[in-house]
């Protein structure tokens, strides 16, 4: 698949697969741009890109597990999801889980995406839904006998 990707700043970089077989492509904070996030903050962390998702697809903006677990950095909203017809510039709200301020350099990873397809439901109001062996349970119900 190749998608269509506009520098919006000179300094953006492009997105990379770390090797042959990654599913997530590294979003950069833009080159140059040093931001520091205080504990418990949340930034906006400027890629510098606006990327044209194909239709039937999105993109799925995911932690970096080494940012996350060593630094405590990861996007605020867990999983950021970004529509086929986003046309602005691709940003991550970037949130330090830690104690301490952590700063992310210029031309550094910040996140990683997917690019998914997904499909669309159309919802259909009914008074009974189909029964099955779970039933209502949740939020860890499966494991308890």
């Amino acid at each position: 698949m190749k998608l269509k990707i506009k520098k919006l700043d000179e300094r953006a970089i492009i997105p990379t697969y770390g090797t042959e077989y990654s599913a997530g492509a590294d979003l950069y904070n833009m080159g140059g741009e040093t931001v520091s996030v205080a504990p418990g903050e949340t930034v906006l962390i400027h890629t510098g890109l606006s990327i044209e998702i194909p239709e039937g697809y999105c993109g799925l903006i995911f932690a970096r597990s080494g940012l996350a677990t060593k630094r405590g950095l990861a996007p605020a909203n867990k999983v950021g999801v970004v529509d086929s017809d986003y046309r602005g510039e691709w940003m991550v709200a970037l949130h330090n889980h830690s104690d301490k301020t952590a700063t992310v350099e210029g031309g550094e990873r910040v996140a990683q995406m997917v690019v998914v397809p997904y499909l669309k439901a159309e919802f259909e109001l009914t008074d009974e839904l189909s029964e099955t062996e779970r039933g209502a349970g949740g939020f860890g119900s499966t494991g308890r006998k």
